[in-house]
């Protein structure tokens, strides 16, 4: 199974898919995040079985179109210049009946009330002015581009965060964070 993390950061969860046995690739645009990742692989004994690259998703679906049999990007379509274009590259670097995984944050006022106000300011849980609140994507955004892409969407749910417990759970409601699970036509 080929796996593809796209915005990898540190390559938590690029690592953890390897240590599963898939073969996979994180790439980020972030060099420090990757020198993280890379060094974090190699003194786990996984250098050899794991592949970072820093690009954008653009880019690399140029050099490796249709190679991967899973892609992930999650928690970064909001940070990018411009969200079709990704959705895009996400949906020409899978394969063929290859799955696509995708989260990020709804442009709703309750994400803005828990993103921004209460993960930033009042929390701080991360840095002020890490999220823009127009950069926020509706689910049915997010849809529209990922059928545009020739993705058909097999699945959106919600999922909530607990600062507290520091725990995750699928929830119905995607008011605020959200999962798209779509396979490539």
């Amino acid at each position: 199974l080929r796996v593809l993390e796209v915005g990898c950061g540190g390559g938590i969860l690029t690592q953890s898919l390897a240590e599963l046995g898939a073969v996979t690739t994180g790439i980020d645009v972030a060099p420090g995040p990757l020198t993280v990742a890379q060094l974090h692989a190699i003194e786990t004994q996984m250098g050899e079985k794991i592949r970072y690259i820093e690009t954008t998703a653009e880019s690399f679906a140029e050099v490796e179109p249709e190679s991967f049999d899973v892609v992930a990007a999650l928690e970064m379509l909001e940070h990018v210049p411009d969200y079709r274009s990704t959705v895009y590259a996400l949906a020409k670097l899978t394969r063929p009946g290859g799955k696509v995984f995708l989260s990020t944050i709804n442009r709703s006022s309750k994400a803005y009330l828990m993103a921004v106000l209460g993960a930033e300011y009042v929390l701080n849980i991360l840095p002020r002015g890490t999220h823009d609140y127009a950069k926020f994507i509706r689910p049915s955004e997010l849809a529209n581009a990922a059928r545009d892409a020739g993705l058909l969407v097999k699945d959106i749910t919600g999922y909530s965060y607990n600062p507290l417990t520091r725990g995750c759970k699928l929830v119905a409601n995607p008011s605020v964070n959200y999962l798209v699970y779509a396979q490539k036509l």
